[in-house]
């Protein structure tokens, strides 16, 4: 049988801890699947075959993106029902939201495939390295429906409050990777080719386990119907569509800063790529906050629990701060590590360390922005966490850097993003709590008359 709303009881605090630590294990796993395939393809001792991968994984960033935007779809529909007591609502929702990702990953994959020589090329592959990474990328963007199916299944799972089987999904398709990858690239002798049919058997590994704990584990998927899907396709789009635009955001600000650092010269550009791979694996649990916390605030908003919805931003807070508190002093204590093992030159040490030291902390900040966005994307406002995500990309990155790095030189640039998480981190947090109060008052004002009406008829 479906599981209960079992985040509308115990320790919010608890509940927190457990989605965010399970989930950041999960994308951990995901970013081990690029890093295996670079570390084995780099053993090929050919440049090309490396740099190959490098361009596809921009590629597979947007299609991955896209498939975690249709996840919080899934995570915010199926919640709300869930907390709400309406379990075959839940389970129509979960069949409609999949259905939705297959048709939309298979559209994509028709656009994408015969167009990936193009898009390469555009973005700057040449060559040898163009040949291979058409390859690599026309084998492995046909997993795309996989990766959605996979990332749906996950979705559903932190809907219930199953952090731990969402993690297996992605956990699994990691280690499969791994498995395969010297088994495909070397002793099958297939190189680049290979690492890509390692990384497409994973992807099918995610779907096995996601279809086991949705179906098997919770019996979450209603029976298809057309009309049903017809009805839902609104629902779905008005959270999907704002979340995929939130996603794309992040390589807009990314694109923005590495414009700016090339300026600076390559030691600049050698730091903010050390800084780039070091922060997803450090700062993990901090990016894993927004799935971690709407799960909860959607079950509570369903079962009208606004208590527990104000106790869990408070509880998302505390374990933000303290996070970022213990990490950030772990990555101070190790940055002369980190430059020996990057082999940094010195002016991208000097970097290194002013981020270790001075700007780390700005991500307990960004931290308040991820809050408010699992906010408003769970509770019916997904377009705001589109403008706020989009405001910190461009208002919060382009003028503050180009400002003071007049001032600061190369450092300008990491500490005008700190600046900017800062502020939209405050307005994001700001207009969350603003709007949970809004949402309680709302329907304060719906119950109120309908208990005099009831007054009226006992008298």
């Amino acid at each position: 049988m479906p599981s209960p709303a079992k985040l509308t009881e115990g320790s919010t605090f608890k509940h927190v801890v457990s989605m965010s630590a399970t989930g950041a294990f999960g994308l951990m796993c995901m970013f081990l699947v690029d890093l295996v395939d670079m570390l084995f393809l780099s053993m090929l001792g050919e440049k090309e075959a490396v740099a190959a991968v490098g361009f596809a994984s921009t590629i597979m960033f947007f299609t991955i993106s896209l498939s975690i935007a249709v996840s919080i779809a899934a995570t915010a529909l199926v919640s709300r029902a869930i907390g709400e007591g309406q379990i075959e609502l839940a389970k129509r929702r979960a069949v409609n939201v999949l259905a939705f990702g297959i048709f939309f990953s298979t559209g994509i994959v028709w656009l994408l495939w015969s167009n990936i020589p193009h898009i390469l090329l555009y973005i700057g592959a040449t060559g040898r390295a163009l040949d291979l990474a058409t390859g690599y990328l026309q084998i492995l963007v046909l997993g795309m429906p996989a990766v959605m199916i996979g990332m749906i299944g996950s979705g559903i799972m932190r809907a219930l409050g199953d952090a731990r089987r969402a993690m297996y999904a992605t956990m699994i398709g990691g280690l499969v990777n791994a498995v395969l990858d010297p088994i495909f690239i070397f002793a099958f002798g297939l190189g680049v080719q290979g690492a890509a049919i390692a990384s497409l058997i994973a992807r099918f590994s995610m779907v096995a386990v996601s279809y086991y704990g949705v179906v098997h584990i919770h019996k979450m998927l209603g029976e298809f119907d057309l009309m049903d899907f017809f009805e839902d396709v609104k629902s779905i789009s008005l959270i999907a569509v704002p979340a995929m635009l939130t996603n794309m955001s992040s390589p807009l600000a990314n694109a923005i800063v590495m414009e700016h650092t090339a300026s600076f010269g390559d030691d600049a550009v050698a730091a903010v790529a050390v800084i780039g791979r070091i922060i997803p694996v450090v700062f993990g649990g901090i990016f894993a906050l927004s799935g971690a916390v709407g799960p909860i605030l959607g079950q509570n908003y369903g079962a009208g629990r606004f208590d527990r919805m104000h106790s869990a931003i408070s509880s998302a807070v505390i374990y933000a701060f303290g996070y970022c508190l213990v990490l950030c002093f772990c990555l101070y204590q190790m940055q002369d590590w980190l430059i020996s093992v990057f082999h940094a030159s010195q002016g991208s040490a000097d970097l290194i360390r002013f981020f270790a030291t001075f700007v780390s902390f700005s991500f307990f900040f960004q931290s308040l922005l991820f809050i408010a966005i699992a906010v408003f994307n769970n509770l019916g406002r997904p377009l705001n966490s589109t403008l706020l995500n989009f405001g910190r990309a461009t208002l919060g990155t382009w003028p503050l850097i180009t400002f003071f790095s007049l001032f600061m030189g190369a450092e300008g640039i990491l500490f005008g993003q700190a600046i900017g998480s800062v502020i939209f981190g405050c307005l994001g947090f700001y207009m969350a709590r603003n709007y949970i109060t809004e949402l309680e008052e709302k329907e304060a004002r719906e119950i109120l008359p309908s208990n005099l009406h009831n007054y009226d008829e006992i008298i």
